[in-house]
């Protein structure tokens, strides 16, 4: 699949709509927010990380480095209540979402800005063929990206329309 062509089942239902990136098409941004840790990394540490950046998840990578959860803030928050103070103990494996929403790089980006959507995520991690975690799509990205694509094809229309560059 080219980057120019989205194909999946919700896609070839409909007409061919203007954007039709690939995750791939944002490989850059989505690789500079991925955060991962061990499933035995402490929830104090996990804390640190996320306070340090705008991402609101970390990826929890197992011994071979595949996904196995993720640690939200809300996972973070929920469990401090039952913490007390700097004696927490807990591990990332112990508080981490197991059922993890999530998308590949193949994926068309309107389709997966959909589901984030739809399911109120900001942050989903994109993982290859093995499970491996590659990067982590944010919807601003996704959305910028997405107005880039639809700037610059209603340029072309236009310039079509008025004769720009056809004479």
């Amino acid at each position: 699949m080219d980057d120019d062509q989205c194909q999946g089942p919700s896609s070839r239902s409909r007409k061919r709509e203007l954007n039709t990136k690939l995750v791939s098409s944002i490989e850059a941004a989505t690789r500079s927010r991925l955060l991962t840790v061990t499933v035995d990394t402490l929830l104090r540490e996990v804390a640190r990380l996320l306070s340090s950046t705008q991402i609101s998840l970390v990826v929890v990578c197992d011994q071979a480095g595949l996904m196995v959860g993720v640690v939200t803030k809300t996972n973070i928050i929920r469990q401090i209540g039952h913490c007390e103070g700097a004696a927490c103990t807990s591990t990332a494996a112990e508080i981490m979402t197991r059922e993890v929403t999530f998308c590949r790089t193949t994926d068309c980006l309107p389709d997966v800005l959909s589901m984030m959507q739809a399911r109120g995520f900001v942050h989903v991690p994109v993982i290859d063929a093995a499970g491996r975690p590659s990067g982590v799509v944010n919807a601003r990205d996704a959305l910028r990206e997405l107005m880039a694509e639809g700037q610059y094809e209603e340029a072309l229309l236009r310039d079509y329309v008025m004769g720009v560059g056809y004479r």
